[in-house]
């Protein structure tokens, strides 16, 4: 990681990062406390991996015919949604130079709501 990675996942985690990633952390494992929530709370711990420590981190898929049907139905009940909130907070971030870093961060995290499943953060 270098230091301008650094930097930026510092700076990201001491305004927000941390609050949204215990969140997300929470999201999962509330949906993992039942058995067809499983699935689901997995794909939320990825977001918390993603939103604590964005800068430097890379989505890799490899899907398969499972993760593409699971991303259909991921994305009719709520991906979507999820994937346009970020948008527009990322657009929002880009309105100035400071801004940019961020906005870019966030969205990567549009990609990964609105596709999780097949999807890894490395």
């Amino acid at each position: 990681m270098s230091f301008g990675q650094l930097l930026g996942n510092i700076i990201w985690i001491l305004l927000g990062g941390i609050e949204s990633a215990v969140a997300w952390l929470l999201i999962g494992i509330l949906f993992c406390c039942t058995i067809v929530g499983i699935p689901l709370g997995l794909q939320a711990f990825k977001m918390a991996r993603l939103t604590l420590m964005p800068f430097g981190a890379q989505i890799v898929w490899s899907g398969s015919g499972v993760s593409v049907f699971a991303n259909v139905v991921w994305f009719i009940c709520g991906g979507f949604l999820m994937a346009v909130y970020y948008v527009l907070i990322g657009l929002l971030f880009c309105l100035t130079i400071v801004g940019i870093p961020f906005g870019m961060q966030i969205f990567k995290m549009a990609q990964l709501s609105l596709a999780p499943f097949g999807a890894e953060v490395l």
